[in-house]
């Protein structure tokens, strides 16, 4: 645990795309919500490795408002209660204004308490480690310092900015003394050489009052601004948001800053910025490849094929990375796995669905997936949570049949409510007024089909 004297909040940022992992992280299911390592999403595994230091009840998560039913659901599901630990954002407005309104929340329930900060879709393999090195930079922002965590480069990597440490004070820590933009393959060797250049994480540790400091110093109107407005997060406008200064929490404290230190930390830290990325993390079989999902794969080595639906095979395949979804499949050497962001911006301006959804669409009430369409009809499937309504307003198709595949549904109609249990159906015609609620426990399960005329 942390230090009894100590007050520590965590705040996770989960406001990112994640567009280099198209396509399974998307728009409206970014990778922080997704399932890449084990059984947990990776902001369900960022709780996890947290709360032995940093108590539950001080852990909040700031996502946009599309994806807070789903990060509040992702909680609950892990037997931590999303109460009060969600704030979100009208809008994605950088770091900067992420990381205030977040202190200012905290603020509003804790006197001065050293408040961490990490990005809610980064894996750490060696956690005994990382608690070490949490409890250090607490101390480290209990006693002033704005603290960031330098990760160990051992490979000279140019897709990440680098920090130039240089007098050490507590806790193996570095004053920084700069930090530099993503380097090319030589100034990334000289860094390594050099020995007091790290990754730059994205992640910090710091007292709430210090860093407010510093934000009414170096960034003024933001602070001024958002004085006005964060007092109660949920209030807040779009367009009052939309107003403040896009900019990073590097750009807008770190680099400006005479209180920052690296602290130097090895503890197996990646942040999935590419399929290439990930490839790197996992474990590999006898042929180095990373294979998950349905794959058959001959003569293949050094690759990555991940399948979510399909059968997937493979033959004479060398450093190939595949991605299958029920609607999408990305191919690419893994070197340049990182360009699929170029085609996600393609598809985005084309006006493709799929830049922006999975054909599984999340709720508040549950999760409809799209089976199949055509001109003449489409087959969704829904599950709906305990409790739950599948709100529909009136039928556009000009005939719609409900079915029931698992418990129990009741299906109000115009006027009238029918009870449906597993197995049974009902038509709807087209201008009827309808709604199916889940009265059970468990989740329901059904099947809606759409005749278009």
């Amino acid at each position: 645990m942390a230090d009894s004297d100590i007050s520590a909040y965590a705040v996770l940022l989960a406001g990112g795309v994640g567009s280099r992992l198209w396509p399974l992280s998307r728009e409206q299911y970014p990778k922080q919500l997704v399932r890449l390592i084990g059984d947990d999403s990776l902001v369900q595994s960022t709780v996890k490795r947290l709360v032995p230091v940093v108590e539950s009840s001080h852990i909040r998560i700031v996502c946009g408002r599309e994806h807070y039913h789903e990060i509040a659901r992702h909680l609950d599901k892990i037997g931590i209660s999303s109460d009060g630990k969600v704030i979100t954002e009208p809008c994605g407005r950088n770091t900067a204004p992420a990381v205030l309104l977040a202190v200012l929340h905290i603020l509003a329930q804790a006197p001065d308490p050293v408040i961490c900060v990490f990005p809610a879709d980064h894996v750490i393999r060696d956690t005994e480690q990382f608690h070490e090195k949490l409890q250090s930079a607490i101390r480290l922002a209990r006693d002033g310092h704005i603290v960031t965590f330098g990760i160990q480069p051992d490979y000279p990597e140019t897709g990440y900015g680098y920090i130039e440490g240089a007098d050490p004070v507590a806790e193996g820590a570095l004053v920084i003394k700069r930090f530099v933009e993503k380097p090319d393959k030589e100034s990334a060797r000289q860094y390594i050489a050099a020995g007091n250049y790290f990754w730059n994480s994205g992640m910090f540790a710091f007292k709430a009052s210090v860093i407010l400091k510093e934000f009414k110093r170096y960034q003024p109107k933001l602070f001024d601004m958002m004085n006005r407005i964060g007092q109660i997060p949920s209030r807040i406008t779009e367009s009052e948001y939309a107003a403040l200064p896009d900019v990073s929490i590097d750009y807008a404290i770190m680099e400006k800053t005479q209180k920052g230190v690296v602290l130097p930390s090895d503890f197996g830290w990646s942040d999935i910025g590419s399929w290439k990325s990930l490839y790197e993390l996992l474990p590999k079989d006898e042929k180095e490849n990373v294979l998950d999902g349905d794959v058959i794969a001959l003569e293949t080595s050094n690759c990555f094929v991940l399948g979510r639906q399909r059968l997937i095979a493979v033959n004479r395949l060398n450093r190939i990375v595949i991605v299958e979804t029920p609607d999408s499949i990305f191919v690419s050497d893994i070197e340049h796995s990182r360009d699929v962001k170029t085609i996600v911006a393609q598809l985005k301006d084309k006006g493709r669905q799929e830049y922006h959804q999975h054909r599984s669409a999340y709720h508040p009430w549950g999760i409809a997936t799209l089976l199949e369409k055509t001109d003449a009809f489409q087959v969704i499937s829904l599950e709906i949570y305990p409790g739950s309504a599948y709100p529909t307003g009136s039928a556009e198709a000009a005939v719609s049949i409900l079915s029931v595949a698992a418990g129990a549904a009741s299906v109000g109609v115009d006027e009238d409510s029918h009870r449906l249990s597993r197995g049974e159906s009902i038509k709807i015609a087209a201008g009827q007024d309808w709604k199916i609620t889940n009265p059970g426990k468990k989740p329901l399960e059904m099947v809606r089909v759409d005749l278009f005329e």
